[in-house]
């Protein structure tokens, strides 16, 4: 499209140069720049797109979207100047590929917990409906089921918009994508229109970036308020934060809740490591989820679908034959009786969650093993609470790393046992060797023990000293249990 065409939706404070210029693609990483390009200047936490405006030229950008022109203009370039182009990057991208939320339905997933969980089964359920989806999301990002891989929850603007652009020009119906704190702070989805969104729960997490809890849930908050009049928005009502998410909110707000009152409820009626029975909005059904955080899980994902019109016993139906998503609570059977699940579990709060029902459902027929440590480079000061949470609520424990990027492993696994007193240092141990760990916990665990392997989930990589090495928890685990 033509430079005019691009910008044509937002108010620049200057344009130098000519806007008939064609613009063949739009990027905000210099190194991807083409002839033709436009470069959008960023000012990032770890970088400044502006030191990068000469570099971007030299790649044959036409267009150069900035906030501080530089001292030497080069000629054939066409330089606009916003206020603030974190502001516009979003409107200027959504706008490039062809407004793709315009054609489809995209649903927001957003919270600490649970965000994966809820966009991947409004995907997979849409899909069993016959409709062509989108999925953007922490594991994996598809279109109608070709895998796309990710490399984090929620995209810079120019990726995410391509993303959709892509999944519009498939023919998608419906789009679902997790909507992470930083992604709202950052305005990476500044541009899109939003059908519908749902929020989880809100814990400890990312706080080395938001700083202090406020800021946290004020991001949290930031994605409801931007959803539009004829939209809807899905609250959890047993979290205490659940109804400051939508206060400002125009869109229809709705409730859901295994405690209180709200306007989609549900029950356990029976659990096991199979599943369970549930009453949901006073109908019975069998799934194949484990634990009260997923039944919170399942009942959003039922709200949003009667909110998009589907079919109560069809919803039902279609929920009956979902499973659990890639290293959400799944289940590994030794031959001898020992399970072992494997978790993304990587906060205090979702530790609990997951802890609380594994003990539930042992019903203490056998013992509770955690395996866990904590990430490197990340909020510090959940490593001692995690450490707590693990001991208080297992019978065993073992500390070991958990992607330490640029920190001695060994220095977070102090860390973490700082938290604990004389009583609870008795029933834990530490081994650095994450593999060696998972091996120690599955070679001591008796038929009838449960293994908690936690923090890695879907993951299948380690990250030491900033190198990436494959590690896979489920393949430690089949490979100690000699399945």
């Amino acid at each position: 499209m033509k430079l005019q065409q691009l910008i044509e939706k937002t108010t620049p404070l200057l344009v130098n140069g000519s806007t008939e210029t064609d613009i063949k693609g739009i990027e905000i990483d210099s190194r991807q720049i083409k002839d033709g390009y436009a470069f959008v200047a960023m000012r990032g936490t770890q970088a400044d797109g502006h030191n990068y405006i000469e570099k971007a030229v030299e790649l044959g950008a036409k267009a150069v979207i900035c906030e501080k022109l530089p001292e030497t203009l080069s000629e054939g370039v066409t330089y606009v100047q916003y206020e603030s182009t974190e502001d516009v990057v979003g409107p200027l991208a959504t706008h490039f590929f062809g407004d793709p939320t315009e054609k489809m339905k995209l649903v927001g997933v957003t919270g600490t917990n649970g965000k994966t969980t809820i966009a991947t089964l409004l995907y997979n359920m849409c899909r069993e409906f016959g409709y062509k989806c989108g999925l953007c999301s922490t594991v994996c990002n598809y279109i109608d089921g070709k895998p796309i891989p990710t490399e984090c929850t929620t995209p810079d603007p120019i990726t995410l918009n391509r993303l959709l652009g892509q999944m519009a020009d498939e023919g998608c119906d419906y789009a679902f994508m997790e909507v992470s704190s930083h992604s709202v702070a950052q305005k990476r989805i500044g541009g899109l229109t939003f059908a519908g969104g749902l929020f989880t729960n809100l814990t400890r997490d990312h706080l080395d970036y938001h700083k202090t809890f406020e800021n946290y849930r004020d991001a949290k908050k930031g994605f409801f308020d931007i959803l539009p009049k004829g939209a809807f928005a899905i609250t959890n009502a047993d979290d205490k934060n659940g109804m400051v998410m939508t206060q400002n909110t125009k869109a229809t707000v709705k409730s859901y809740s295994v405690r209180a009152a709200a306007d989609f409820k549900a029950k356990i009626l029976e659990e096991s490591f199979d599943g369970m029975n549930l009453e949901m909005d006073g109908s019975e059904v069998f799934v194949q989820f484990v634990g009260r955080f997923n039944v919170s899980n399942l009942l959003a994902v039922y709200g949003a679908a009667r909110m998009m019109g589907f079919d109560k016993q069809e919803v039902l139906i279609a929920l009956s034959k979902m499973k659990p998503v890639n290293g959400r609570f799944e289940c590994i059977r030794s031959k001898n009786g020992v399970t072992a699940i494997v978790d993304y579990a990587h906060t205090p709060d979702a530790l609990v969650n997951v802890l609380t029902t594994i003990n539930e459902v042992l019903q203490h027929k056998g013992e509770c093993w955690t395996v866990c440590g904590a990430g490197g480079n990340r909020d510090k000061g959940k490593r001692p609470i995690m450490a707590q949470e693990s001991a208080k609520n297992s019978d065993r424990v073992i500390i070991t790393s958990d992607n330490p990027r640029f920190e001695e492993p060994q220095d977070i696994i102090n860390d973490m046992l700082a938290g604990l007193d004389e009583e609870q240092k008795k029933k834990v141990i530490s081994i650095v060797d994450r593999r060696e760990a998972i091996r120690t916990a599955c070679m001591m665990a008796k038929p009838g023990d449960v293994i908690l392997v936690a923090g890695k989930g879907h993951e299948d990589y380690q990250i030491v000293k900033g190198v990436k090495h494959h590690f896979d928890d489920h393949e430690v685990i089949r490979e100690a249990f000699g399945l």
